[in-house]
């Protein structure tokens, strides 16, 4: 995923279309009491007081490369949650192919333990994603608008590093991790999107995108939603979205879809656009994106923000074009940030969006999360 921004950068693309869609804000159905993290439309309060969480995407965490294929270097769990600033968030990979022991072909959770059992010991928040959009360290397929329908729900016979249907694994993952004390909310799918493949790669500039591609979707949200919710009645769910004019989430459509009541947090994932708080035109931009929020009373978290560096740009430049970005969001309302990408192995002679051990947007993680400040928002 880290690997494939430059070139998936390009795929996201702008859109003027506007469809009747109702947009009128509709009650979730209600995480029950009981979760350390809780949501409104004022933001996140974490164990009762207001958190403007920050942190990082750090996609490799339960890469052993003993154990399972891997998404990236290995990472030394203890030493990267304990750099962490206090009370921040990570959001990773929780991926089912992830689960799987390369050798013996069973299941093995002993990698993805370790992340929960490192983030507990200190007690640091994350997010796992239960699957990619783009297969990507996965089964390297791509979710057409049809996995959406129904492909979820049914396995596919001699699928590459998968045991069982998506939805499955959501059970399986959802009853085993739902009761760590560091689970923040589930994630369905980064980045999802209900394109419809017309070559076998599923290049996204020969992708078509359906007229029912939002209802798709939000089917999608509201029936996977509510099997998450009935296993774990307390947690949020966030969508991923990218939020800058998908297949499924284009104009309004983002306001019809998160407005499923399995939807609690949605999301919007910021590149190419170093140092301007907010990003995109008048129908997909993040301006847009936070007066939906606002309308749903669900707030956007800052998924993913992404700058390019290394060979082709300062990192100090980068961490001060971020400072600059997200004191703007945080100001307009956005409810927290998380950077792309942690990794422990960064390239400092190649044009990557790594953030190593020592880069300074650690201090910027540190300079925006809070924790306590202001009055903890009313939880739905």
């Amino acid at each position: 995923m880290a690997d494939s921004r430059i070139t998936k950068a390009g795929a996201v693309l702008a859109t003027a279309t506007l469809l009747a869609f109702g947009t009128g804000a509709v009650g979730a159905a209600d995480p029950a009491p009981g979760s350390r993290v809780t949501a409104s439309s004022e933001g996140f309060a974490l164990d009762g007081q207001h958190w403007w969480p920050t942190g990082f995407n750090a996609y490799q965490l339960a890469t052993n490369w003993s154990v399972n294929w891997g998404c990236g270097a290995m990472v030394d769990l203890g030493s990267y949650f304990s750099s962490l600033p206090p009370h921040s968030l990570t959001r990773f990979n929780l991926f089912q192919a992830l689960a799987i022991n390369r050798f013996t072909g069973q299941l093995d959770f002993g990698p993805i333990d370790a992340v929960f059992a490192a983030a507990e010991a200190h007690d640091q928040m994350v997010i796992p994603v239960l699957a990619p959009q783009d297969g990507a360290c996965e089964d390297d397929v791509f979710k057409g608008r049809q996995w959406y329908v129904d492909g979820w729900q049914t396995m596919t016979p001699g699928a590459p590093r998968t045991l069982m249907s998506f939805q499955d694994w959501m059970h399986t993952a959802v009853d085993r991790y739902k009761n760590s004390s560091s689970l923040a909310a589930w994630e369905l799918v980064g980045e999802p999107e209900t394109s419809t493949c017309t070559d076998a790669a599923c290049s996204w500039w020969t992708r078509s995108c359906g007229p029912d591609a939002a209802q798709v979707l939000r089917d999608f949200f509201d029936d996977a939603g509510a099997e998450l919710r009935a296993r774990d009645p307390r947690t949020l769910i966030t969508a991923g979205f990218t939020g800058g004019g998908q297949c499924g989430t284009q104009g309004d459509e983002y306001q019809f879809v998160g407005a499923s009541p399995y939807v609690d947090v949605v999301q919007y994932h910021d590149y190419g656009a170093d140092a301007v708080p907010l990003p995109g035109d008048q129908w997909n931009g993040l301006g847009r994106r936070l007066e939906q929020a606002q309308a749903l009373g669900k707030p956007l978290l800052m998924g993913e923000i992404g700058e390019l560096a290394g060979s082709c740009g300062d990192l100090d430049d980068r961490a001060a074009h971020i400072t600059t970005k997200l004191t703007g969001q945080r100001d307009a309302g956005a409810a927290g940030a998380l950077f792309w990408a942690f990794v422990p192995d960064p390239r400092p002679t190649e044009c990557t969006y790594d953030v190593g051990p020592d880069d300074p947007l650690w201090d910027v993680v540190e300079q925006f999360g809070s924790l306590g400040t202001g009055t903890a928002p009313g939880a739905y």
